[in-house]
């Protein structure tokens, strides 16, 4: 989508948020948290998110020992594969902020 000429006004620019992830400054300002503790809230809610994955897989496993006729067995190999991979992909992500973290240290 193009703006019109009327639309770009000094070095202002109104723009249109399409994504409900984006941070949206005046509801920030209702709620009271910055946009900072907006993006710790998100590392903590990604963090639960993954527990939470990791745990339902724990607890098929457990369900397919006690009960195996409740469970498929593809359910739970994909609930396993499901977990390794967001524990995979969270490690990675960790590794790599901390990485940027001492890069950023290192740069005197």
């Amino acid at each position: 989508m193009f703006i019109s000429a009327q639309q770009a006004t000094g070095h202002t620019v109104s723009m249109l948020k399409n994504n409900p992830l984006h941070i949206d400054l005046e509801r920030t300002a209702v709620t009271g948290k910055s946009p900072e503790q907006s993006f710790g809230d998100l590392f903590i809610n990604a963090f639960n998110d993954v527990n939470n994955i990791q745990t339902q897989a724990s607890s098929l496993a457990q369900q397919m020992i006690t009960d195996p006729d409740s469970v498929d067995v593809h359910d739970v190999t994909i609930a396993a594969a499901e977990a390794n991979l967001a524990l995979s992909m969270t490690k990675a992500i960790v590794d790599r902020a901390l990485q940027a973290y001492r890069e950023i240290i290192n740069t005197r």
